[in-house]
């Protein structure tokens, strides 16, 4: 069991539609009631600004709860990896998820009860995987870090529409994707691995850590969260007739069996568009554009309880 002292707690008050700030007051009486000792900060997504992390490091704590979905956990990562006063897997992070997918925790079968979600976090048991690492490589923007899944195209052009959606809960990313299947074009882009070279025209460009994305998703192989080693799934030049044709190759892990899809493993790649396009990136929800990246995986870089 962990020392119950010394927590910091981060909650995003529109996690859930609303849902984590109507549930703080629960929250913050189960935590005391366990015995935590804690302070604690309301703080809406903002990766930029990551400056009640890093003055919470700075004030000695090394042990974080995370209150919200996939896209408060990634703040929580963006800031804890972006500041240098410690090593980042010396930080400990708990989850208490309440978000619209929950995608990450289910990697890990990290409760959506919070009673439970809190049990966890006091048994004290830590486990540590990888984080990937986005540079931008025509621009000095700030890189992007993520533990569960990023996406180039279709994904995060669909991920993009999904936030004026999460009213329809689980089944937004659903909705989105059919929603925007004919008005999406496919793209062409360049790939190149340290193994191999790539040049495609592609729906979409995955490159996971985890599983589960875009509500339930199981869009990359066979990850495996601390190997050091993305699961790289491109999904080539597919009509939105084929889409159709396999949606539900997109949930039963299957997608790796469709003809146009190609899989693979590397521990890093650049990929850049073949067009006068920008790429429509998205990491673990946060969407963005971009002329040329490079993803990096860091290895055991997040420590976390489950």
């Amino acid at each position: 069991m962990p020392d119950l002292k010394s927590w910091f707690v981060i909650i995003n008050p529109k996690a859930g539609n609303g849902k984590a700030l109507k549930k703080w007051p629960d929250i913050q009486r189960l935590l005391k009631k366990e015995g935590f000792d804690f302070e604690y900060s309301f703080s809406e997504l903002n990766r930029h600004n990551n400056t009640v992390i890093v003055n919470a490091i700075k004030k000695g704590f090394s042990k974080f709860i995370s209150i919200g979905g996939d896209g408060t956990l990634h703040y929580v990562v963006n800031g804890l990896m972006s500041q240098n006063i410690t090593k980042p897997a010396s930080i400990s992070i708990g989850i208490i998820p309440i978000g619209t997918g929950n995608d990450w925790v289910k990697n890990y079968a990290i409760s959506t009860n919070i009673n439970q979600a809190i049990q966890t976090i006091k048994k004290g048991h830590t486990k540590i995987q990888d984080v990937g690492k986005i540079s931008f490589l025509s621009s000095n923007k700030t890189p992007v870090y993520f533990v569960n899944i990023a996406g180039i195209g279709f994904d995060a052009f669909v991920a993009k529409n999904t936030q004026n959606l999460k009213r329809f809960g689980t089944l937004s990313y659903l909705i989105s994707a059919l929603l925007g299947m004919f008005r999406f074009k496919n793209f062409k882009l360049k790939l190149v691995t340290p193994e191999k070279t790539i040049n495609t025209k592609s729906l979409m460009t995955l490159v996971g850590i985890c599983k589960f994305s875009g509500n339930n998703m199981r869009l990359t192989n066979t990850p495996n969260p601390n190997d050091g080693l993305f699961d790289i799934s491109i999904i080539g030049d597919v009509s939105k007739w084929e889409i159709i044709k396999h949606i539900f190759k997109l949930y039963n892990g299957k997608l790796h069996t469709v003809k146009k899809v190609n899989v693979f493993k590397s521990n890093s790649v650049v990929i850049e568009p073949k067009t006068s396009i920008n790429l429509n990136i998205q990491a673990d929800g946060e969407v963005f554009k971009a002329e040329k990246i490079s993803v990096l995986i860091i290895k055991n870089a997040f420590t976390f309880y489950c």
